[in-house]
């Protein structure tokens, strides 16, 4: 299914302001089809005068009137007349008799989706940027309750606001929507006082379990909250806003061990506040949760730092044990050795850094690619490092062993390609979303008679690179240009936590 931008740009009457400002009202529409106990359409006009479906909320708190979404498809004309009549009066209308769905007698109102040109400014674009359809469903008939009315009020100040530019509020933040209150959470109406006119049972609830023993309905929402807090050092200086209904905002608050998250969103009419709807949902557990993830996320990094020093001490007991023997052979071990404890101990130092678990492997392969300059000075040789290409985010159980399959690589390019000359040694990297590819040439003497060796060095990269990425390397001179060593790793395992850069 096409996403909103596609679909709202592909009828080529709306521009990106226009296409900001729906995403911005999307957000809100799964709480608008909540109070209106009702499903939400969203309509953009398309090329032939028609209307096109880019948006569709069905509400939690009563039966789903479409099981089959809507988006992507043409109006139906049962209710174009009404949207049209919407989008040319820029007023809202309401269909005159029930109009029918699958022998189902509904009632629909159309709202025409007004965009404000700016945050402080009351002018507003010049024709609706969409049309927003409520369809209710009449074959359920009940006396609704004190709750359901209320929010049905909510509901059509809001789409009052809509019809004026009014909501979704530019003012607003852009915060994260994990554990963001939701209409059946707990809602609060406030007056343009900040008095409460009603609470639902779920926001009272939350509030008893910081320590209101009394009826919200009646009392001023700021002075509860102030009660609540009261001995509290820190407070969230956006708190006052959000309880008295004045801004647009998101804050928690924390008593007796139960934190509870508020959201205000202010009612306008015709631009003057009128009151506000105060979200609110106990968020105790998911904050709990949070607080984990935060000191399980800095233990990790704290392992990894540790290990990374450890790692760095083992390489320096490896270089002061190599310069002191007076055998070749054992130095030449040693200082190996060394450089594969040192590539190892890079990534531990990068992912020491982040909350992340992946890395940025280019960053990674540039502090490798220092250790060139080490092997080169040892064998009296002058190397030229030259890397292509991006290698991408990886996750550790990637960059550890590609790390020291890579250092055993270009170490083998300049020890034995090079071999006391000058010349170049090139890393190219290139990756899609299933392979990431690698070569590593140099501009040596090639492979004596195309010979693979069988060293310690070779067979490390063979592990590494067949048996724990499952990927390929191949060997091979190039004529009078030296040797390029290919290698292809699946990234299967990657699945949707890595993209490629």
């Amino acid at each position: 299914m096409s996403t909103l931008s596609e679909l709202v740009i592909a009828q080529g009457r709306s521009s990106q302001p226009d296409v900001d400002w729906l995403h911005m009202l999307v957000g809100d529409l799964q709480l608008i089809a909540d109070l209106a106990f009702a499903d939400i359409v969203i309509w953009v006009p398309s090329a032939d005068d028609g209307f096109v479906a880019v948006a569709h909320s069905r509400p939690s708190s009563a039966a789903t009137l479409f099981y089959r979404d809507f988006v992507g498809q043409d109006i139906k004309g049962e209710w174009r007349e009404l949207v049209t009549a919407a989008f040319e009066s820029h007023e809202i209308h309401d269909s005159s008799a029930p109009a029918w769905f699958e022998e189902m007698p509904t009632r629909v109102r159309a709202v025409p989706v007004m965009r404000r040109l700016s945050t402080s400014g009351p002018d507003i674009a010049s024709e609706p940027v969409a049309v927003l359809t409520r369809h209710t469903n009449l074959s359920e008939t009940r006396t609704p309750s004190r709750q359901e009315l209320t929010f049905n009020d909510c509901a059509n100040e809001l789409f009052s606001m809509i019809a004026s530019g009014d909501f979704p509020d530019l003012g607003a933040p852009t915060g994260p929507r994990r554990g963001a209150p939701r209409a059946s959470d707990g809602l609060i109406r406030l007056d343009v006082d900040g008095t409460t006119t009603f609470a639902s049972p779920n926001a009272l609830s939350a509030f008893n379990r910081m320590g209101f023993n009394d009826e919200l309905e009646g009392e001023s929402l700021a002075e509860v909250t102030t009660r609540l807090l009261a001995g509290k050092i820190v407070v969230d200086e956006s708190l006052p806003l959000v309880v008295t209904g004045r801004a647009p905002w998101r804050t928690d608050i924390e008593s007796r061990g139960v934190t509870v998250s508020l959201r205000a969103i202010p009612l306008r009419h015709r631009g003057e506040r009128v009151g506000a709807i105060v979200l609110c949902r106990d968020v105790t557990e998911l904050r709990h949760q949070e607080q984990e993830l935060i000191t399980k996320d800095a233990t990790i990094r704290e392992i990894h730092h540790r290990v990374k020093n450890n790692l760095q001490t083992v390489a320096s007991l490896l270089r002061i044990q190599a310069r002191r023997t007076h055998s070749d052979e054992a130095r030449d071990a040693l200082t190996q050795a060394m450089r594969r404890v040192a590539a190892i101990a890079v990534v531990h130092d990068t992912l020491s850094e982040g909350l992340s678990q992946n890395v940025d492997f280019d960053e990674v392969f540039d502090r490798v690619l220092l250790l060139v300059a080490e092997v080169a000075s040892a064998h009296n040789t002058t190397a030229h490092p030259k890397k292509s290409g991006s290698f991408g985010t990886l996750p550790s159980g990637y960059a550890t062993p590609l790390a020291l399959a890579l250092t055993e690589l270009v170490t083998n390019a300049v020890e034995h390609g090079l071999a006391g000359r000058e010349g170049d040694v090139e890393i190219n990297a290139s990756r899609d979303d299933e392979t990431l590819s690698v070569k590593v040439r140099d501009t040596g003497s090639g492979l004596p008679e195309g010979m693979v060796g069988e060293g310690l060095g070779t067979q490390i990269v063979r592990t590494l690179i067949q048996g724990e990425l499952g990927g390929t390397i191949d060997w091979h001179t190039i004529m009078g240009a030296g040797t390029e060593v290919t290698i292809d790793v699946p990234l299967r395992w990657l699945g949707s936590s890595t993209s490629a850069r």
